[in-house]
């Protein structure tokens, strides 16, 4: 199975509900598109309906919700727009606070929502970045960076 062997590591980290939802879509884009970086970002687009990220991993939606994160995904591609990276935009206030009380975010009871996304993206990114392998050899790893951070 194509998806499984390309599972991008803040996958890796996430439930199995996660790990399918990005293995069906992105076999399903393989299929329609090819191999490479369309059918990841095919994939990512269908994981944040239904997932946010959390730190370095992937946890279902405030209440199983099932929506778009960002303006990206609820875009078709040509239209563009700017990402969310991971974090779900259309999330409470409370929520993200909650998150970023979960991820050690310091200041966060001063913050607005705007703030509070940034922050939660900011911790996300760091902490991805503090999980992956120090040595990027492969292409497979290089690859694997690049798109975890989506």
């Amino acid at each position: 199975m194509p998806g499984r062997q390309e599972l991008p590591s803040t996958l890796e980290r996430s439930a199995e509900e996660a790990q399918r939802t990005w293995i069906k879509a992105h076999d399903s884009a393989v299929e329609q598109y090819g191999e490479g970086e369309r059918a990841h970002r095919v994939a990512f687009g269908a994981l944040k309906h239904t997932h946010e990220k959390v730190g370095d991993h992937w946890e279902r939606k405030e209440g199983g919700r099932q929506a778009p994160s960002d303006p990206r995904s609820a875009r078709p591609r040509q239209q563009g727009g700017r990402s969310g990276e991971g974090v779900d935009e259309r999330a409470s206030k409370e929520h993200l606070y909650d998150l970023a009380k979960r991820l050690g975010v310091e200041g966060r009871s001063r913050m607005s929502k705007a703030e509070l996304l940034d922050a939660v993206r900011k911790e996300n990114r760091s902490r991805t970045r503090s999980s992956q392998p120090s040595s990027h050899s492969s292409s497979r790893s290089s690859a694997r960076s690049s798109s975890a951070s989506r």
